[in-house]
């Protein structure tokens, strides 16, 4: 039997966005554990904004495994927040919201800036750097320091030992922004790893002394870039069968729900979606091909391929809640009648 060191990773019930929390059991096994061979545990939730104190105690249920490369026979083990019962999905388990959909492709890019002493990483300590423009997958000193490709390789090296499926990594267009990118298949896969990437980056760059600063716009009403976690998706029907019909009804349903989208892609949104800095206004709606300005950015491979295949939301933020964000896709597509659906209807 070997002891195992396996982290319950959870997210707390802070607003407008939560926190990663995480606390470390040990337990015997013979090989790495299996989901069903995890106990549920408990935590406090008065110290995480999740009970009161006069009834603080919650659980944790585990819903996802991985390996954990950074500690000998470790174990990262993502978790939903339960009420006290262990069945019923406590308010701030946004997780157990999602529609279950097998057929649901999501990838999402996470923008974020490396923050050092209440600056951005490579910020002189007073005024700004050089205007923003050869920072984008830049390369040099000059461009992107002496520490922040290293956290970046390193963290990348942690997540692909863990199974996390990252797709990219670049440097971004602000000085010390950078951006990783994750694609799952299913409504909650890629939304699990991105959650787990968050944790997994935040915990690498406490050796550094340096940390991870999502808030889509951390240098405030400037001339400075903001940080999106655009999603990409798409469902069976979008890559099989899709038509222009039908994605102009469901970029009809996408306006609808203007309001719906944003109430959950991230909070202070409107600091970013200025219509400035490759973003549409808050306030409205529009798609386009290859148009990064766009609220949705239509590939040329989508229109060529008679509207089949995946779109570009860009409004979500880097801080968003990629459980939501998905939730809220899901629910507007499933608002759009397929054409086998109103065959049936006419029928």
């Amino acid at each position: 039997m070997t002891k195992y060191k396996l982290e319950y990773i959870w997210l707390d019930g802070y607003t407008p966005a939560p926190n990663l929390r995480g606390k470390t059991l040990i337990k015997e096994f013979d090989a790495f554990p299996k989901l069903d061979e995890l106990p549920f545990w408990g935590f406090d939730g008065s110290s995480t904004m999740q009970a009161e104190g006069k009834s603080s105690d919650c659980v944790l249920k585990p819903v996802a495994v991985y390996p954990d490369s950074e500690r000998k026979n470790g174990v990262l083990v993502l978790c939903e927040v339960m009420m006290p019962d262990g069945k019923t999905p406590h308010p701030s388990n946004t997780r157990a919201t999602v529609m279950e959909d097998d057929s649901a492709w999501f990838g999402f890019e996470q923008e974020y800036f490396f923050y050092r002493n209440g600056r951005p990483l490579g910020f002189p300590e007073t005024g700004f750097p050089a205007p923003q423009g050869p920072y984008y997958t830049g390369v040099g000193y000059s461009n992107v320091g002496d520490i922040a490709r290293q956290i970046v390789e390193e963290h990348l090296d942690i997540c692909l030992a863990a199974g996390i499926n990252h797709e990219g990594i670049n440097a971004e267009v602000a000085k010390g922004q950078w951006e990783f990118q994750v694609f799952g298949k299913g409504s909650k896969k890629a939304a699990d790893e991105i959650w787990l990437a968050r944790y997994l980056l935040q915990r690498l760059t406490e050796k550094y002394g340096i940390d991870i600063e999502y808030h889509c716009k951390p240098l405030g009403d400037t001339d400075w870039n903001g940080s999106g976690m655009h999603a990409n998706f798409s469902t069976a029907f979008m890559r099989d069968v899709g038509g222009k019909d039908y994605f102009e009804n469901l970029m009809s349903a996408f306006e609808d729900a203007r309001a719906d989208h944003i109430a959950v892609y991230g909070p202070d949104n409107h600091m970013r979606l200025t219509g400035k800095h490759e973003t549409q206004s808050i306030h409205q709606f529009s798609y386009g091909v290859a148009d990064r300005g766009a609220s949705i950015r239509v590939p040329h491979s989508f229109v060529n391929n008679n509207y089949r295949g995946y779109l570009e939301d860009r409004r979500p933020n880097s801080q968003g809640d990629p459980y939501q964000i998905a939730s809220q896709i899901l629910k507007t597509i499933s608002t759009v009648p397929t054409d086998v659906e109103n065959q049936m209807k006419a029928a």
